[in-house]
């Protein structure tokens, strides 16, 4: 604004110098011109747009002419002193901050939403003195206030137990189970059984058959029950469905080992979503893209696709790494020569690793 003003004070003195070489009569007739333009333009135009730099020259022009000739100008008098006034108030006035309490910086009130995010137990006070202890301090009203326009509810809503929660907090001593099933090229059904643990996406195959009985599953959940309670820390819950071929003799395996049974609702496939995530891989990454000729072809599929599974192909929840294997430490420098490729089930899989 500044250098735009003093453009023009320029311009206008440059124009006055002009005007003062010229004659008389040049002069009287350009200001005829000029008001004639002025009178046509005012017919155009029903209210004229100023810049400030237009109105603070006007304003400083004004205070030259007399008071007879203000009329000549194409705004009122009036409209001229409240610019003068308007200049002087933004010349004198400074900046003052408004009233009530200072804003909350954006970084703290992001700390505030995250603390109770993580904790859905913690009401408004807890997050005021987790804070405290942390050296930050902040009143407990500017705490609920973030919350809320952040659209965290309140402790008792949000500490309600979902099923997802439970998964995820008792992650440590859960398996699941479910069938999956897969046809053949001529056309023939065959039944899998597969376990899968929660928190390390470990991934069993108990056994494959043609005919699922209750006897057969029975028999499958005795082959596998030592590989989950052999451990430090044993299984405390299995999850399944509702399918009658899970029998009470297959029930009372897992019970006469400490194991309780989570039965999951009817048509309720999110209950069990870690199950249904891996057979979306299996079918996705291998079953859709080849075929299986029989039960021995389909038992050597499932061995070697699940040790993929388990100690190559990363996963999100562990942080990118395969279930039983940790994630090299490297240099940070890749010769690309050193990558090498394996290939799995006839080249429909690929692993890559660095070679020695």
């Amino acid at each position: 604004m500044v250098m735009s003003l003093c453009y023009w004070m320029l311009r206008r003195l440059l124009e006055l110098i002009v005007l003062r070489g010229r004659r008389e009569v040049a002069n009287e007739i350009e200001l005829l011109v000029l008001r004639h333009e002025v009178a046509v333009l005012r017919r155009q135009v029903s209210r004229p747009r100023f810049r400030p730099a237009d109105r603070a020259l006007l304003a400083a022009l004004a205070r030259l002419l007399p008071r007879e000739r203000w009329a000549s100008l194409i705004v009122c008098p009036a409209t001229v002193r409240r610019w003068h006034r308007d200049a002087l108030a933004r010349r004198w006035t400074y900046a003052q901050r408004g009233p009530g309490r200072p804003p909350v910086e954006a970084r703290m009130a992001e700390l505030i939403v995250r603390l109770a995010r993580e904790n859905p137990t913690w009401g408004y006070r807890r997050v005021q003195g987790e804070l405290a202890r942390l050296g930050i301090r902040v009143a407990a009203s500017t705490v609920w206030q973030v919350l809320r326009r952040a659209g965290v509810r309140p402790s008792p809503r949000r500490a309600s137990e979902t099923w997802r929660a439970f998964l995820r907090a008792q992650a440590t001593g859960i398996i699941a189970c479910d069938f999956v099933t897969v046809d053949t090229v001529f056309f023939r059904r065959l039944y899998v059984l597969v376990f899968i643990e929660l928190q390390t996406r470990i991934v069993h195959v108990a056994g494959v058959t043609a005919h699922p009985t209750g006897a057969w599953v029975t028999q499958q959940a005795r082959n596998v029950i030592s590989v989950f309670t052999d451990r430090a820390a044993p299984v405390r819950f299995l999850i399944r469905d509702r399918d009658s071929k899970f029998s009470a003799a297959f029930d009372e395996v897992f019970r006469s080992e400490g194991v309780r049974i989570l039965r999951t609702p009817v048509r309720a496939p999110r209950a069990n979503a870690i199950m249904e995530r891996w057979f979306g891989s299996l079918r996705r990454e291998c079953l859709d893209r080849m075929l299986i000729v029989g039960q021995r072809h389909l038992e050597r599929v499932l061995q070697i696709y699940v040790e993929h599974y388990n100690t190559h192909r990363p996963h999100r929840s562990l942080e990118q790494r395969a279930p039983t294997r940790a994630v090299p430490h490297g240099s940070g420098v890749l010769d690309l020569s050193a990558v090498r490729r394996r290939d799995r089930l006839g080249g429909l899989l690929h692993e890559y690793e660095i070679a020695a």
